[in-house]
């Protein structure tokens, strides 16, 4: 796994052992950022489960103005903290060892243009982690939420009663379903 793009591009980064996380394939994540590439500089973004934190140091790379990087898990925070510093974007990235609800909740002063949702599969976490993001009003008006799941008829059903958001496009890689989120302003009611 390695940064694609940006200032660190090249860089390999140190990745997780074990079965309890997936890393975001790399044609997978440059698909993704072909598709928001013109919309990252200086974006403020949060990878919620962050990993490796590969997601939210691409968006980094690539000129992200702030980066908040959460994992619940000790191990990840410090392959992500190895992996920070090997891509020297210390000023960019912000680091938490937190929940991802607790990391939602603490951070209710800051409003995102990019919040990547890739949490275990088989969870709840996505839609608990929406509904908490919009209740906290955590998103900018053009923010977009992404999504990376292996379920997508289950996760589309349970976005489809969220009234606050709409889905603006979903893509297909293998297993990973990547679907794109936008907040429902006033102006499109």
């Amino acid at each position: 796994m390695r940064i694609i793009s940006g200032t660190a591009r090249g860089t390999k980064l140190f990745t997780l052992d074990g079965e309890n996380t997936r890393p975001t394939l790399d044609r997978v994540k440059e698909s993704l950022f072909n598709i928001i590439k013109n919309d990252i500089c200086d974006s403020v973004v949060l990878d919620l489960f962050s990993g490796s934190g590969a997601i939210g140091l691409e968006f980094a790379s690539r000129g992200a103005k702030k980066v908040y990087l959460c994992d619940n898990s000790k191990d990840a925070v410090i392959i992500i903290e190895k992996n920070i510093a090997k891509t020297h974007l210390e000023e960019k990235v912000k680091l938490f060892n937190l929940d991802y609800l607790n990391m939602i909740r603490k951070i209710n002063n800051e409003k995102f243009d990019f919040i990547y949702l890739d949490p275990p599969y088989k969870t709840d976490y996505i839609i608990t982690s929406i509904k908490e993001i919009i209740r906290q009003e955590l998103l900018n008006d053009d923010a977009i939420i992404i999504v990376e799941t292996d379920d997508l008829n289950r996760i589309i059903g349970h976005i489809e009663k969220i009234s606050e958001i709409k889905i603006v496009d979903n893509r297909k890689y293998g297993r990973a379903n990547i679907i794109f989120l936008k907040k429902i302003t006033g102006k499109e009611e």
